[in-house]
Formats: structure tokens, sequence, C-alpha cells
């Protein structure tokens, strides 16, 4: 059964830095991409950050661009999300997500649609 696990989140002032660690069991990277979002309170859920199977590519938001780095620990089975230069737009709820799709694209891999599983998310609050 594929499980993940977020952690890492947490209260950070402004231009601060968080590691964000998405625990996934059941999965193979070689089969699975994975993905990072977020939902803010009222807002609906925004595609961050991906990493396609087999580490082969990288796609993240226009939003989060030279902020965000996702990145893969086969060993380990875990995938971060390094945040850099937070801003208070930031606050939302991040949550990691596996799917076994393979296709093409950053509107695919940014997409929620395309994921199977998710994890419950962690909270990341950036203050001003």
């Amino acid at each position: 059964e594929v499980k993940l696990v977020e952690s890492g989140g947490g209260l950070v002032q402004a231009g601060g830095s968080l590691r964000l660690s998405c625990a996934a069991s059941g999965v193979t990277f070689e089969d699975y991409a994975i993905g990072w979002f977020r939902q803010a309170p009222g807002k609906e859920r925004e595609g961050v950050a991906s990493i396609s199977q087999n580490n082969e590519k990288t796609y993240y938001a226009d939003s989060v661009k030279g902020r965000f780095t996702i990145s893969s620990d086969n060993a380990k089975s875990t995938v971060y999300l390094q945040i850099n230069s937070l801003k208070p737009e930031d606050t939302a709820v991040y949550f990691c997500a596996a799917s076994d799709v393979v296709t093409s694209g950053s509107y695919y891999y940014l997409h929620d649609g395309l994921y199977d599983y998710w994890g419950q998310g962690t909270q990341v609050t950036v203050s001003s």
C-alpha cells in the first residue's frame, strides 16, 4: 500500500527557509512521480514542484521558480522540497502526492488530477 507522510513544516519568518520531507512507502521512484502541492484556506490546491519517474525531470510552478527545489533520495525513499526565501503568500498546507502515470510536460506533473496517492499535509506558516 502506498503511504506518504509529510514533515518539516512550521512557523518561519519571511525570508527564511524550510525543508519539507515526504517519506514514501510502497513506492519506487522508478515507477512513481512525486509532486508537491499546497493549499491555502479558501484557495484551490496548487502544484508547486514535481519530479518525474526515474528523477528524469523536475517541474516548478512559475510562482516558486528559483526558490523551491525538489529532490529525491532513493535509498531513503524520501522526496524533499527545499524552500528558500519564504514569502507570506507561501503560507499553506503542503502535500506530497504520488502518481504512476507516465506523461510529459509541466501541466500534467503539476496538476493534481495526475496523482493517485496523497499524504495528510504539513502546515507552513510564514510571518511578515
